[in-house]
């Protein structure tokens, strides 16, 4: 398999008052292969939100490098990226379909303004109409307005929207957050088959774990702008090897069944401005800590084939 995206010492620094900067995103490489699946998680102000901006080219880096099959497309100006055709290739699903439809636009004119933007609009109405097929969203609802149509509706009209450019990859953001568990599941079950049918490869970023673990090929945990464990679902969720995997692990609810004993994190995670890169971006909550983790921050390294984890006792 080849690459379809590679991110490589990828950084994002903004700028807090007059010397200090915010490490958003701090040297995250990774690469999603054609076909693939690979999972975004961490908790809120992890850098997960940054790194799909950058990924998806609406945030210029600080540093590194974002290629799409081999070519170093993070030098392009986001700015100017929707004119390049790498544009259609790379589409995303946004989280809260309600928010990202204009009320204004019909769901035939929300499939459609891609198409139209990226001057594809030969044909219009048998675009529209495909991509509307291949969500299973009927033509009646095509001429209807975002109010009129319910949840799981809006969502496949955000997920027509994103394939109707017949993206490689595509950048799900939380594309089942605001759905009914019923829906969810239909959904999981429609962008499964998407991408059995399409061939394209999905970076799939969510809170919730279990979906993560029913739908990913591979997971990326990040924790304070760094990938702190990176390796295949299936062996990442039965022998985690960071310590704060494996607290997001088993923080997962459990119906019925013996919960297991899990490791409290106490206090509050460091401060993402100028920080100190000697240190382990998880000392201070870490159950493991010592003194070499003030001294000494881990680097990723591999713990067995594919799967690597930052930290000194993995």
């Amino acid at each position: 398999m080849s690459a379809v995206l590679e991110c490589v010492e990828l950084k994002k620094h903004f700028p807090v008052g007059r010397r200090s900067r915010l490490h958003a995103v701090d040297d995250v490489s990774f690469a999603i292969e054609a076909g693939e699946s690979v999972g975004l998680v961490g908790e809120s102000g992890c850098g997960k939100s940054t790194l799909v901006r950058l990924v998806t080219r609406m945030l210029d880096p600080s540093g590194g490098d974002v290629l799409y099959r081999g070519r170093n497309i993070g030098f392009i100006p986001a700015r100017l990226f929707a004119a390049t055709p790498f544009r259609p290739k790379i589409q995303m699903v946004f989280q809260d379909a309600s928010d990202s439809l204009n009320p204004r636009h019909t769901a035939f004119d929300a499939i459609a303004e891609p198409i139209r933007r990226l001057g594809r609009a030969a044909g219009l109405s048998r675009q529209v109409e495909e991509a509307a097929r291949k969500v299973g969203l009927p033509a009646e609802l095509l001429p209807r307005f975002p109010h009129q149509l319910s949840g799981g509706q809006k969502a496949r009209v955000g997920i027509a929207r994103a394939i109707a450019l017949e993206p490689d990859l595509l950048v799900l953001d939380e594309p089942t957050a605001a759905l009914d568990v019923s829906v969810q599941a239909t959904i999981l079950k429609l962008l499964a088959e998407l991408k059995r049918g399409l061939g394209m490869s999905y970076l799939f970023v969510s809170h919730d774990l279990n979906v993560v673990r029913m739908v990913c090929d591979r997971v990326i945990v990040m924790y304070l702008g760094r990938v702190v464990e990176l390796g295949p679902a299936a062996e990442m969720f039965a022998n985690p090897g960071h310590p704060y995997t494996r607290a997001l692990i088993q923080a997962i609810p459990l119906v019925g069944g013996r919960p297991e004993a899990r490791e409290a994190l106490a206090g509050e995670p460091r401060s993402p401005i100028d920080p100190d890169p000697r240190v382990c971006r998880f000392f201070g909550r870490c159950p493991r800590q010592v003194e070499r983790c003030r001294q000494e921050a881990p680097q990723l390294r591999e713990l067995r084939p594919g799967h690597f984890a930052a930290c000194h006792f993995a």
